[in-house]
């Protein structure tokens, strides 16, 4: 189906904010209120049309414009293929989305690419074909996986300003995804021990197993296959928090 033609004074409008003003295609949307996919039509149109600079050449007037956007037959789009190794290694950084690259995507090949949701699919696509993986079954209340997520917090001492950081305990149930997290000074073991405590308090039992990863305060020696897991926690403190929350079950019912 043909697109909808825009007012001249909007094709104009494109041109200028696109070449003039260097602005993305969204942001060409967002401001005219059309579609980003319009925008990538015109601007490709233009591309086509040597038309890469604002303000225009004398020789394009209104009613030349007109005919060279809006009386031409439809040309047929080679579409440009990313390099998927290279932005699945940029999706490994923290603060980086799909979104931001597709929109990068688009600003490197205006002529020719895919939309979000088929850019999305194809990545989608070619990750299931890098790697094999194993789908796991979990029970309800049968695994509770715990770690600190990567970014700190900024906490801001409001006398003085002081700025310190605090370290996020994030505890996840592997069936239901059910999740608890709280911030803690550092990762010590004094304070890994105190957040399962206050964890196991929060879900209102103990799970069959807690797993963690290989974080020093959780596991005294790393293996692939046996690791040693610290005594203090996952022997001593997980039974003896099990028993305490069973007494307060039954003194309670």
């Amino acid at each position: 189906m043909p697109m909808a033609p825009i007012s001249m004074c909007k094709l104009k409008e494109i041109l200028r904010l696109k070449y003039g003003c260097s602005l993305s295609h969204r942001q060409i949307a967002n401001s005219l209120s059309i579609s980003a996919g319009s925008v990538s039509h015109y601007v490709r149109r233009a591309a086509q049309l040597a038309i890469t600079a604002w303000p225009l050449a004398d020789k394009w007037d209104d009613e030349t414009l007109r005919q060279a956007f809006f009386n031409t037959k439809a040309v047929s789009k080679h579409y440009v293929t990313p390099d998927w190794s290279v932005l699945n290694h940029e999706l490994k950084h923290k603060t980086m989305i799909l979104l931001l690259l597709w929109e990068e995507y688009v600003e490197r090949h205006p002529e020719g690419h895919y939309s979000y949701t088929h850019f999305g699919r194809q990545y989608r696509n070619w990750l299931m074909r890098q790697k094999p993986s194993m789908r796991q079954q979990h029970k309800a209340g049968e695994k509770l996986f715990v770690d600190y997520c990567g970014p700190t917090m900024a906490i801001i001492d409001p006398a003085t300003g002081e700025v310190s950081t605090a370290q996020v305990f994030v505890a996840v149930m592997g069936a239901s995804s059910y999740t608890y997290a709280e911030a803690t000074w550092t990762q010590d073991l004094e304070n890994w021990v105190m957040s399962h405590t206050r964890c196991f308090a929060f879900l209102g039992g103990v799970p069959e197993w807690v797993i963690p990863d290989n974080l020093k305060s959780g596991v005294t020696r790393a293996c692939r296959y046996e690791p040693d897991l610290n005594p203090t926690l996952y022997i001593k403190h997980v039974s003896q928090t099990q028993e305490h929350l069973t007494q307060n079950y039954y003194s309670k019912h």
